[in-house]
This record gives structure tokens, sequence and C-alpha cells, in this order.
């Protein structure tokens, strides 16, 4: 993340997450995307006669972390990496390597990253998958790091 006049400390706080997970889960390995942020023209939804159709506005777009997920996916299924992965993403862009990694005889199950019941699994990762499960609160709420980690002096920002 990159800073932001909306959330000026939200690089700061994903930098203090990146460096405790890493040290909760010594075996864990960060392979980051790209965030990019353009002022772009827009059709409007409902354009009023007679007034501009378009809008300026400005467009976050997440790069590169489906595709930094799928390679290493496929890549550690040809290694022998791992027995059973576990991909959380509701991506169907994902689909494909999960069937690839399965093609290697490798278990991949898919877990829908939404705690909100109404948001079902997309088709195509359920159809691809091993197995699927769904993320509940429950889940989020026993997955907490701790609030602090004296030893790399990293603690949990208050305003989370």
């Amino acid at each position: 993340m990159k800073p932001n006049a909306n959330k000026p400390d939200q690089h700061v706080h994903q930098d203090a997450y990146l460096q405790a997970i890493s040290f909760h889960i010594d075996c864990l390995a960060v392979h980051e995307g790209h965030f990019y942020r353009n002022v772009v023209r827009m059709p409007l939804a409902q354009p009023i006669p007679g007034l501009p159709r378009t809008v300026e506005v400005v467009k976050t777009e997440e790069k590169g972390s489906d595709v930094n997920l799928a390679v290493h996916l496929v890549n550690d299924a040809c290694e022998n990496a791992f027995d059973v992965a576990l991909v959380i993403s509701n991506d169907s862009d994902l689909a494909e390597a999960i069937r690839i990694a399965k093609g290697k005889g490798k278990a991949v199950g898919v877990a829908n990253p939404s705690a909100d019941p109404k948001v079902q699994m997309n088709a195509e990762l359920r159809n691809a998958a091993s197995f699927t499960r769904r993320i509940e609160s429950k889940h989020l709420r026993l997955s907490q790091l701790p609030q602090a980690f004296p030893e790399i002096r990293i603690k949990k920002p208050a305003d989370w």
C-alpha cells in the first residue's frame, strides 16, 4: 500500500501487519501485488439529458495478487511442496490454477473470504475445488493475532 490522503496510515498498518504475521508464522512467504490509483472518466449509470454523460473518478485497482497466487500454487504443486492447499478467494481467475494443481495430484480447497452468508462462493471456484469451506465471523474472531509482539516492537494499531 502507498500513503493515501483518506487513510494516511494505511501503509504503516500494512507493514506492521506483514511484520507481525511473518513473525507469528515463520514459514510464511509474502508475495505482494500492487495498487494503482488513476483518475479515469467513467459513464454515469443514470445520465440526465442535457448534462454530461461521464464523470471523472479516482479508480483504485489491485494488480498482480491473483497472478502471484496462481503461479505459486502451480509451482508449489509441481515441486511437491504441499499435500493440501487452501485458497482463500472468491476470484474465478484462480480456477484454472486450482485445476492444474489438482491435476498434479494435489488436493486444493477453496474458502470463501466473506463472512457474510449471503455472499455465495463463485461457482467456477466451487467446481474446481477438491473441497470448500466458508469463513464465518467466529473463525475470524478466533484467528486474530496477539495485541502486541514485544520482541519486534509491534502492537496492534488502536483504530483496528
